[in-house]
């Protein structure tokens, strides 16, 4: 397989290359110069397989020929080594619950794929490769977790201050070794700005060899694939499912639609977002108009300019009536948000997230108008993450699972910078250049 990249001004590149550059150099992201048919055309063709054949024949046809089958075989496996249930939350809605990983997250399936794969590049390299990332709250803890103790690659994650909960702090900022956790006073689009420009600076690049580690990678957008394939393997109903993500950066939804495309039978994607509704509002208008930032209790929703939504448009050859045909998209309140907690939980004993919270309101609207559907939230993080939230509107104390009860007592180690690229790049340049 090779990878071209969207702003189609730089050359084509194996799997390889295009993992450990994160971004092309004309700036543009990676997309694959086909998407593979992989034969599950239906629910019954993924009946009797295991979760790591499943992923297998997934993943195979996008790394070929860079990586052995063998070697594949056991970055899948320990991939996909938890959990991905579907669980029914009433008549039409199910929940695909993507947090029983390490770091109670979706991103532990991308972190650990990409993690594992850039160990096994790395080995033919000489110098380190340098992960930067940027994260709104999740992909942190998830990359920090997954990268830790990968030999030949340091990580550098950019995180904003006072915006992320505490348990997502805990979780990025309480490692050593390979792992350094920069607290940037600004928001996510400040931290994803600061990254942006480190790919940008040829002068950095020259002396330093960069990847990235945010979903705008091929080696963790992608694989996220497979927990759609999981989950339509689960399904029970004689419809299809309307599938609903809550998105924020449009990564995880984007995977679903390569998925779909791939001839997985998903009947239509709702993206659920918080009030940061760019997408919301180009779907209604069919103007895209970028925004800055808006503090909401779903944080890692809070994205004011999504960067994987060109993604999106390149799977339907920049048709916006084709994917309007395919995917809504509604925006949720606070409010709302709060209201959708408290009611699932009361009416149906189910705890959701904030994030799980906006994708259920937003499947409840769509179904709303579009009866006699039933489908299914993605529930992207465990509710403990946001006990200042969740909490309150329980009005009781959520139990700490062992994932976090190992680390409530660590000691956060980060360093506060302020978004200054300047003060990044002789950060950067004074931790690693030898």
């Amino acid at each position: 397989m090779k990878y071209f990249s969207l702003n189609k001004q730089s050359a084509n590149v194996d799997f390889r290359e295009a993992t450990i550059l994160g971004q092309a150099p004309d700036k543009g992201l990676y997309f694959p110069e086909s998407i593979p048919q992989h034969g599950f055309t239906s629910v019954e063709s993924l009946q009797g397989l295991s979760p790591e054949e499943i992923g297998f024949r997934v993943m195979k046809p996008y790394v070929d020929p860079m990586i052995p089958d063998a070697e594949l075989k056991r970055i899948i496996r320990e991939t996909l080594s938890f959990d991905i249930p579907l669980v029914r939350i009433n008549e039409n809605i199910s929940s695909l619950e993507l947090y029983h990983g390490p770091t109670l997250a979706f991103k532990d399936v991308g972190a650990r794929f990409m993690s594992r794969c850039l160990g096994y590049f790395s080995r033919e390299k000489k110098e380190k490769i340098i992960v930067l990332v940027a994260t709104s709250g999740d992909t942190g803890g998830a990359v920090a977790d997954g990268f830790h103790g990968v030999e030949g690659v340091e990580v550098v994650i950019f995180y904003p201050s006072g915006k992320v909960s505490p348990v997502q702090e805990l979780q990025l900022t309480t490692y050593e070794g390979n792992i350094h956790a920069l607290e940037v006073q600004g928001d996510f689009d400040a931290c994803q700005k600061i990254v942006k420009q480190a790919f940008a600076d040829a002068e950095l690049k020259d002396q330093l060899f960069l990847t990235s580690a945010n979903s705008i990678n091929v080696a963790r957008w992608l694989p996220q694939q497979m927990y759609y394939f999981l989950a339509l393997q689960q399904w029970k109903e004689k419809e299809l499912p309307v599938v609903c993500v809550p998105s924020g950066n449009f990564g995880n939804i984007c995977a679903g639609m390569m998925a779909w495309r791939s001839g997985l039978p998903i009947k239509h994607f709702v993206a659920a977002c918080n009030a940061n509704d760019v997408v919301t509002q180009y779907l209604l208008s069919g103007v895209y108009k970028s925004a800055t930032a808006i503090p909401t209790i779903s944080n890692a929703m809070d994205v004011g300019d999504p960067s994987n939504f060109v993604r999106i448009l390149n799977i339907f050859d920049q048709s916006y009536p084709q994917l309007k045909e395919q995917i809504s998209s509604y925006s949720i309140t606070d409010a709302e948000t709060e209201e959708t907690i408290a009611k699932v939980y009361n009416d149906h004993n189910y705890l959701l997230d904030p994030h799980g919270a906006v994708a259920y309101a937003a499947l409840e609207r769509y179904l709303d108008v579009n009866s006699g559907f039933k489908g299914m939230i993605l529930e992207t993080a465990h509710p403990v993450k946001f006990p200042g939230s969740v909490e309150k509107i329980l009005g009781r104390s959520l139990e700490y699972p062992p994932q976090v009860e190992k680390i409530r007592n660590k000691e956060k180690k980060s360093t506060l910078i302020k978004p200054v690229y300047q003060d990044v790049k002789d950060f950067l340049l004074s931790a690693y250049l030898h």
